[in-house]
C-alpha cells in the first residue's frame, strides 16, 4: 500500500469558483494570491461542484478593489488544469465526507464560462451567515487551513 498511486478521481464537475473578481474566459486562477475571505495570501486556489457552495463563495467574497462601490457577484465555470484534493476546511471538519463538493489545487483553474443568472441568498440570510463569521473572527476560529 506504500506505493499506491492515487488514480481515483475526485469528481467530474462541472466545477465553479465564486467571486467578486471581474474575469473573462480563458483566464487563469492561481495560488500564491490574496484570499476572497480573509487579509493573507493563499497557498492554494479553492472551487466547488456545488452551486450553493459557489453562491457563498460570490456572496462573502470581499471586493478586491479600492473602491467604495459594491462589486458584482460572478460564478464562473472553471477546468482544474492540474491535480486537486477534497478541501480540508471543510470535509470532515465542519461536514462529515464532502457534501458541499469543495476542493482546492496548487495547480491553476481555467475559466470556462460564467453563470449568466443564478439565484442569490436573501440579504438576511447573507447577513446571518456575515454575522457568524464575524462571532468566529472575534474568538479567533476563522482560520483557514491552506
Amino acid at each position: 500500500m506504500d506505493n499506491y498511486v492515487k488514480t481515483t478521481v475526485l469528481d467530474e464537475g462541472p466545477f465553479f469558483h465564486g467571486t467578486k473578481a471581474q474575469l473573462k474566459v480563458g483566464d487563469l486562477l492561481v495560488p500564491d494570491r490574496q484570499s476572497n475571505y480573509q487579509d493573507r495570501i493563499m497557498n492554494h486556489i479553492y472551487f466547488t461542484a456545488t452551486l450553493e457552495a459557489a453562491k457563498w463563495g460570490a456572496e462573502l467574497a470581499v471586493a478586491l478593489s479600492n473602491t467604495a462601490e459594491v462589486q458584482d457577484e460572478h460564478i464562473y465555470l472553471v477546468e482544474p488544469l492540474g491535480g486537486f484534493e477534497n478541501d480540508p476546511n471543510v470535509t470532515d471538519k465542519k461536514f462529515p465526507g464532502n457534501p458541499t463538493r469543495s476542493y482546492r489545487s496548487k495547480e491553476p483553474l481555467k475559466i470556462i464560462g460564467e453563470l449568466a443568472t443564478w439565484e442569490r441568498h436573501s440579504d438576511a440570510t447573507i447577513e446571518e451567515m456575515l454575522d457568524g463569521l464575524q462571532k468566529l473572527r472575534a474568538e479567533g476560529k476563522d482560520i483557514i487551513e491552506d
